[in-house]
């Protein structure tokens, strides 16, 4: 993994309060946290497992469920065990470049995610609407360069952040009322102007997600106008029971994504307490349910997982 090397004039080690108000209960609360993110950790991981090994799966549309995965797993594995250590064992101290590569990973895996939704949108569309050029147009080498492609924007919008924050002097307190670290919470505790950290921090990674949503929802649009010309209902029904799982996952990942950033943008009314506990719930649950959403949805992954878990039952 990475790690970000900082110069010897950036302060010493930060420290994670948890849930602030809730100190007393971290115990309890790191319960649920730890079973959510296991659920997310084998989910993935099996969900990786089916489409590597298994030759029907190896389809555009399952290559960019395969990154989504992995994605979920940097995105929770980022956050959830440094929360853990916090509310089990107290480890409450992180360092200056252990918080800057926890903070890299979990906004970078933030934009992957979304440009990976796009993405998979735009799979859906030629599908639906171009179905006889669908692997004409979806070439191993287009999905190839799609991949590379927003995985290195992804990386492009989110350095920059490091290096923001490295600029900056921490003169004053050094304790983060979170359970992670993430820009803005960081920036917050310098003793400098944080005007730069502030706009870049939150308009070029906010207009970044909302391009990919525009793109979503003109590809969503073209799809419907195309399922609705169809002649039967059953085909109808067929055309959008393939996009069922891929809307359920836009909605899951969208919704609390929004309102945690716009919460801790402008939300100045809104608990602390809140705030925190649903920037960590945001970690852990979409990258559980994800795997769960598309297992139940997904015809082609339900049956392999009950082959998988039938042929394992027998063995045993």
């Amino acid at each position: 993994m990475i790690t970000f090397n900082v110069s010897s004039d950036n302060p010493g080690p930060f420290l994670l309060v948890g849930i602030p108000g809730l100190e007393q209960f971290h115990v309890w609360i790191g319960i649920p946290f730890c079973v959510i993110y296991i659920v997310a950790v084998m989910g993935n991981c099996v969900l990786l497992y089916l489409i590597s090994v298994e030759r029907s799966l190896h389809e555009p549309m399952f290559f960019f469920l395969s990154m989504l995965a992995m994605t979920d797993l940097i995105l929770s594995t980022a956050g959830v065990p440094k929360t853990l250590s916090i509310f089990w064992m107290g480890a409450r101290e992180i360092t200056f470049p252990g918080c800057l590569t926890q903070m890299f990973f979990l906004h970078y895996s933030f934009v992957l995610d979304s440009a990976i939704l796009m993405a998979m949108a735009f799979d859906r569309y030629v599908a639906i609407c171009s179905p006889l050029r669908y692997a004409t147009i979806l070439t191993p080498k287009t999905i190839i360069k799609i991949a590379v492609g927003i995985s290195f924007r992804s990386f492009c919008i989110i350095l920059p952040d490091v290096f923001l924050l490295t600029r900056l002097p921490f003169c004053r307190t050094r304790v983060i009322p979170h359970t992670y670290c993430e820009h803005i919470g960081v920036a917050r505790l310098a003793c400098a102007d944080i005007s730069i950290n502030i706009w870049y921090g939150f308009c070029v990674p906010i207009m970044t997600v909302i391009s990919d949503v525009v793109l979503i929802a003109v590809s969503y649009t073209l799809i419907l106008c195309t399922v609705f010309h169809l002649p039967s209902r059953d085909a109808r029904q067929k055309a959008l029971g393939t996009c069922g799982s891929h809307v359920c996952v836009i909605f899951m990942f969208y919704t609390p994504a929004f309102f945690s950033t716009l919460a801790h943008r402008f939300g100045h009314n809104v608990s602390l307490t809140f705030h925190i506990m649903f920037a960590n719930l945001y970690i852990v649950i979409p990258p559980a349910m994800n795997p769960i959403v598309y297992g139940v949805k997904t015809k082609q992954i339900r049956e392999k997982v009950i082959l998988l878990f039938s042929v394992k039952s027998i063995e045993a």
